[in-house]
């Protein structure tokens, strides 16, 4: 049985499902596309709202169980609108606002469906606002196939773009091929404890059997393994770059931010609330995957000389850092969450805030595909030298130097975590990473301020994308300034 619905706490995702919706028959009437991008990201804003107003009511649940069921304590909830709900669907409406503003120039150049298009971005947005509030398994699986699903879409947009169908297939296969072994771990958990519900599953786990502890670790082990798929943890990360190159620049930003924010959420409330008793099974394995993962990512990246492959692989070694202080297992758990939380949020501001300038470098250089090269950067301070001073202080975030002193802050929030939870030589694997991710940052930030190649066109203003730069550099000037509004709200979480 289940209680009445609380409304005001799936309000968000609530929200954004009904923008959808609207925006799809608006198109059926030729609204102009340009209003189509303003309501959706109107719509956003709106949920933004809602979150905040939510912020000030405590936590929530609905969606929850009636009965006693064997025994095994109060009423479970599926979706809970707490202090780690609400950062992560923050987080994924600010970024998702971004990706809307650079869409607007974007579905005009490359004659994208406009009203399929902010369809299936509010979808996937929907999908990642009702992940971060899953507290069962099943909510938590329709919930991640929900942002899943209409990326496929997205990142096979441009219909007659070999690169983009030939992205999408790769995405769609191994996002299948993640679901099913997810499932199968699942459906192993679900024989041990007989239960879905986190809060049900994890004293289950502590009773487990001794025969039946096998199948309870392979479990966890296939459900942290569909979670890897994911967020492009080596070695499950091969899909990453070719579908970051392939896909148009927004959608690409939304999975740097959006997807990979939501597979961490989801990843944390699996083995924070329903996995702790057998955190001696997923710790060694996260710590293997974090290292492993930050180490390939940054040594890749060094080789590379395209903008957004750069990116791509950046985006995999950030994966590692981020998996870190959840390899501690069941000790000081709260204060890895944290950590993951904060340094989630702060990644989520430095690397859309990295996409939008190459978008708009990218739409403003030339049609079509435009340019993709780290050297198509040299000498961007002479033609456009705001755009060049905010693209040189996201890297230096990224980097974690100052004066990007959220990058530095996020830096010392993990190898704190990791270093408390006792892996000592995971950190000593982090620092030598983070030297290695110092110079690929640098490099390209000095190409910014180099001479530039003769005859290299000005980049022509564009309104929308301006704002996004403008939005992903305010907050991030923000949080150098103060980043203690993001490591407080972080700390609530764990």
């Amino acid at each position: 049985m289940i209680q009445s619905i609380d409304y005001a706490a799936i309000a968000p995702a609530l929200i954004v499902a009904v923008a959808a919706i609207g925006l799809l028959l608006a198109d059926a009437f030729d609204v102009p596309r340009r209003v189509l991008g303003l309501l959706g990201a109107g719509a956003l804003g709106v949920a933004l709202a809602a979150v905040v107003a939510l912020a000030f009511g405590g936590v929530r649940g609905t969606f929850c169980l009636t009965g006693d069921l064997r025994g095994s304590g109060p009423a479970s909830c599926s979706y809970v609108t707490d202090d780690f709900t609400l950062v992560f669907q923050g987080v994924v409406l600010a970024a998702a606002l971004v990706v809307v503003l650079l869409s607007l120039e974007e579905i005009t150049a490359s004659r994208l469906p406009a009203g399929e298009y902010h369809f299936l971005l509010l979808a996937a947005v929907g999908g990642a606002l009702t992940l971060v509030a899953a507290r069962d398994l099943v909510l938590l699986v329709v919930a991640l196939e929900t942002l899943s699903l209409p990326v496929f879409a997205l990142v096979a947009l441009r219909r007659y773009d070999g690169t983009a169908s030939e992205a999408a297939l790769k995405l769609f296969l191994i996002s299948v091929i993640s679901t099913a072994v997810m499932l199968f771990g699942i459906s192993l958990l679900y024989g041990v404890t007989g239960a879905m519900h986190l809060d049900r599953i994890a004293p289950a786990l502590s009773r487990t059997p001794s025969e039946l502890g096998p199948v309870a670790a392979l479990g966890v082990v296939l459900v942290l393994a569909g979670f890897a798929f994911k967020i492009a943890a080596v070695p499950f990360h091969f899909w990453a770059p070719d579908v970051y190159v392939g896909a148009p620049l927004p959608v690409t930003a939304f999975l740097s931010v959006v997807s990979k924010a939501g597979g961490f959420a989801g990843l944390a409330i699996v083995v924070a609330l329903g996995l702790p008793a057998y955190a001696h099974v997923w710790g060694p394995v996260l710590a293997v995957l974090a290292a492993v993962t930050m180490t390939l990512g940054n040594l890749v990246a060094l080789r590379q000389r395209s903008a957004i492959r750069l990116l791509a692989w950046s985006s995999v070694a950030q994966s590692g850092y981020m998996l870190a202080p959840l390899a501690v297992g069941d000790d000081r758990l709260g204060e890895a969450v944290a950590a993951t939380v904060a340094y989630v949020a702060i990644y989520a501001v430095m690397n859309i805030g990295a996409f939008a300038v190459v978008t708009g470098f990218r739409r403003r250089a030339g049609a079509g595909a435009g340019p993709d090269s780290l050297d198509d950067f040299r000498g961007l301070a002479r033609r456009n030298p705001a755009t060049a001073a905010a693209m040189a202080f996201f890297l230096i975030c990224l980097a974690g130097l100052p004066p990007g002193v959220m990058g530095l802050f996020a830096k010392i929030v993990v190898f704190r975590a990791t270093v408390a939870g006792g892996l000592t030589w995971l950190a000593v694997v982090m620092a030598i990473n983070t030297v290695i991710g110092l110079y690929y940052y640098l490099a390209w930030a000095a190409r910014l301020f180099a001479a530039p190649a003769a005859g290299e066109p000005r980049m022509p203003r564009g309104g929308a994308v301006r704002a996004a730069i403008a939005a992903s550099a305010a907050g991030a000037v923000v949080l150098s300034v103060a980043p203690q509004l993001v490591l407080q709200a972080a700390a609530a979480t764990g």
